[in-house]
């Protein structure tokens, strides 16, 4: 395991500005042994937690898509009894201030390509904490099991003999799904529901899958606005009809979401038409034309361009 003191670690002001800064890690370490001793903070801690106290543990935390009220009861109970809070760049600050004011905070969030933390760093900053007999709090954005790279974690933890546990977060599609009230299901137009990501190793996506060609599949692309063009290029070779909707939206489940609706034939040029800086699912099949954007804020597209 690296013995790095020091992790060059990138921050979200309030602002949504990245900041960069070194965060000496043995200083962290310190700062928490000021804490309250664990005798008097185990009747705070969960009970997963409490049987770990002596030894570290590490909860791997679904945050959902940024908004509190979307934290579920679980996660509320595990941010409250951390001592160490590991957090990624899309975390709300309403959300860390839940924490404790003596928990140690970093941010080792990934913004695409933007300055990031490693995942390798991440995993060796998880267990050094919990080896200091801390609860660490891994808080990740959406759900941990959905593009979470949670079995990465966890694996890791295990090798080091670190005791776990993963609590679900709401996912951004289904956090979309509610705020502008559409389907990812319906019963005789999709049958099933598909999330793909457009952030791989090696940077490809591969769309010539029989069920993702599927007329009555619905379709969720995260972390794919870059790649829109290719997109829908592919699921217009391999067959899906040019008028299928399709529906775009930032910031999902957030105050600040904004959402745009069209035709699968249009679905690059919505993009770069509404210029999006947040974080983006695109939505690909019939259920998405129910969506009602006028729930929200709705991105002004100039032109729904003409069929």
């Amino acid at each position: 395991m690296p013995h790095d003191d020091t992790f060059l670690l990138p921050c979200v002001s309030g602002g949504g500005v990245e900041q960069a800064q070194r965060v000496e890690t043995e200083g962290a370490i310190s700062t928490v042994s000021n804490a309250p001793s664990a005798s008097n903070k185990s009747r705070h801690l969960p009970r997963f937690a409490l049987e770990e106290k002596r030894v570290g543990f590490v909860s791997l935390v679904g945050a959902g898509p940024g908004d509190a009220d979307h934290l579920t009861l679980g996660a509320l109970k595990a941010l409250q009894s951390a001592q160490a809070l590991l957090y990624d760049a899309l975390v709300s600050e309403d959300i860390l201030a839940l924490a404790p004011q003596k928990c140690v905070k970093i941010c080792v969030g990934k913004r695409g390509d933007r300055l990031s933390v490693s995942q390798d760093k991440t995993n060796a900053l998880m267990v050094r904490l919990a080896k200091k007999g801390l609860h660490v709090v891994r808080l990740k954005g959406g759900d941990p099991s959905v593009f979470g790279r949670v079995e990465e974690e966890r694996q890791y933890l295990e090798a080091y003999g670190i005791s776990h546990k993963t609590l679900p977060g709401v996912t951004a599609a289904s956090a979309a799904a509610a705020q502008f009230s559409f389907p990812l299901t319906h019963r005789g137009e999709a049958r099933s529901v598909t999330f793909l990501t457009g952030r791989t190793k090696d940077g490809s996506i591969d769309l010539r899958d029989e069920s993702i060609n599927d007329p009555m599949a619905s379709l969720v692309f995260y972390m794919s606005s870059h790649n829109a063009a290719h997109i829908e290029a592919s699921l217009l070779q391999a067959g899906r009809s040019s008028q299928t909707p399709v529906v775009i939206i930032e910031n999902a489940g957030r105050p600040t979401a904004r959402a745009c609706s069209g035709t699968l034939k249009d679905m690059a040029a919505l993009v770069a038409e509404a210029a999006f800086e947040g974080p983006v699912l695109m939505g690909v099949g019939v259920a998405f034309g129910h969506a009602r954007l006028a729930l929200s804020v709705s991105v002004p597209v100039k032109a729904r361009l003409q069929a």
